[in-house]
């Protein structure tokens, strides 16, 4: 039979001409196939995405509600000597509650001026407060205040409650929306943007949080990460890459390196509450721990990112170097490392990218505490913002749902800012051989 086909000069090339056809169709299939699989993950990515949008959009905005208040010397200053502690002890609660009762001289039980008050936030009497440490010459003058309103009627006036549910079904009330009417009716409820949402810190109330102690806490945490991760990683990389002899101990060396850099997150937590914590006596949530733990977890990806870019350079730069003279160290450090720096930066970008959105090591040492204050060093507590998502998301408030959302949407927001430096980086710097 054989012999038939290869004396038959037609068959033979039918029969080649149809093992090509199915070749050219698995190709075809298989080109289809992994179309497919990239416009599934955009599919889902998008999915993703558009969903942390829809939650969180709306906690960039704030509902706030207008009060006539009158700054009243009895209240605040009662001896008129403008002493800054006696500001800033005055109850400016009671000036909001006043102003709340003129525009509503009809309630009258106990019960409907707390729900009365409620409709605007417990922190409007702060907002009172640092205007008149600001500028004391308000005490004595009545003026247009704008405050936020409380998480419920924020959610109701953005439509995240229905009006026509059953009252025992949501959290605001008939009188209460009633109020809010009649406050829209004069043109005192208005919706503007959140600025304090990037200028404060965390608090119990959802209209009152902000992640600025978070972004500053990941912006300390992430100093000394890189303080701490980049000199070590690339010298660890020039020793192992350039000096190090080829035996038993070095390959023992490396493949360590390769397993660390898979380790779980969780483990360097485990590491650093035994060993920075409860051994060396180091303040607890604080960002100088937090920056030791990702600076061991980031090193593993540094070392290996860097002895990459070292590999990558032509063996004839290391020659031409030596052969005019150069010593070992000096050709590594005028020649190899500065043509190998592009490869170590997106290495060491990545590396901190992927620490900024660690959380699991974080909680183990602490940094999962509730902290309002703006840490103002690498030893005050703090909490970063990938912790500071995780305390909101498991929060029971409507509003802090939002807050969520927008805090994940800040997180992608730097993510996507260091991963575009990395790709700048690597394309300003490049050389090709």
């Amino acid at each position: 039979m054989t012999d038939v086909i290869a004396s038959d000069p037609l068959r033979k090339a039918d029969i080649s001409a149809k093992r090509l056809k199915r070749r050219y169709a698995a190709e075809a299939r298989f080109r289809a196939y992994g179309l497919l699989a990239i416009l599934a993950a955009i599919a889902v990515l998008g999915l993703l995405l558009s969903s942390v949008v829809m939650q969180g959009y709306s906690a960039f905005t704030q509902t706030e509600i207008a009060l006539e208040i009158h700054f009243d010397p009895e209240v605040i200053d009662p001896e008129g000597s403008r002493d800054p502690d006696t500001l800033a002890q005055a109850d400016y609660r009671l000036l909001v509650k006043r102003a709340l009762y003129e525009l509503f001289p009809g309630v009258t039980k106990r019960r409907d001026k707390r729900r009365l008050t409620g409709l605007v936030s417990s922190g409007a009497g702060f907002t009172l407060q640092n205007m008149v440490m600001d500028e004391p010459e308000l005490i004595g003058r009545t003026q247009e205040v704008w405050v936020k309103s409380s998480d419920d009627v924020d959610s109701f006036v953005k439509g995240f409650i229905d009006r026509d549910l059953p009252p025992e079904d949501r959290r605001i009330k008939d009188d209460e929306i009633a109020w809010i009417d009649a406050l829209a009716a004069r043109g005192d409820v208005a919706t503007r943007f959140n600025g304090s949402f990037f200028t404060t810190g965390d608090s119990r109330e959802p209209e009152q949080a902000g992640i600025l102690g978070a972004v500053v806490g990941s912006v300390l945490t992430l100093v000394i990460t890189l303080l701490l991760s980049f000199p070590l990683g690339v010298l660890a990389a020039v020793y192992l890459e350039e000096f190090a002899p080829k035996n038993r101990w070095t390959d023992l060396i490396e493949v360590n390196i390769n397993n660390l850099a898979a380790v779980p997150s969780i483990i360097f937590g485990l590491l650093g509450l035994a060993v920075f914590l409860n051994f060396m006596g180091l303040p607890r949530s604080a960002p100088l721990v937090g920056g030791m733990v990702l600076a061991l977890m980031t090193l593993p990806t540094v070392i290996i990112a860097a002895r990459a870019a070292f590999a990558s350079v032509p063996p004839s730069i290391r020659e031409a170097a030596l052969g005019i003279g150069a010593s070992k160290l000096q050709t590594v450090t005028h020649h190899v490392l500065p043509l190998a720096l592009p490869g170590v930066l997106t290495g060491t970008i990545i590396g901190m990218a992927r620490a900024l959105g660690e959380t699991a090591p974080l909680l183990l040492i602490g940094m999962v505490a509730f902290v309002v204050d703006i840490p103002g060093s690498f030893s005050d507590p703090a909490t970063v913002l990938p912790v500071q998502i995780y305390i909101w998301v498991d929060s029971p408030e409507r509003a802090f749902v939002a807050k969520t959302g927008a805090a994940i949407m800040v997180l992608l927001a730097f993510l996507i800012a260091m991963n575009a430096l990395a790709v700048v980086l690597r394309k300003r710097f490049e050389r090709r051989w």
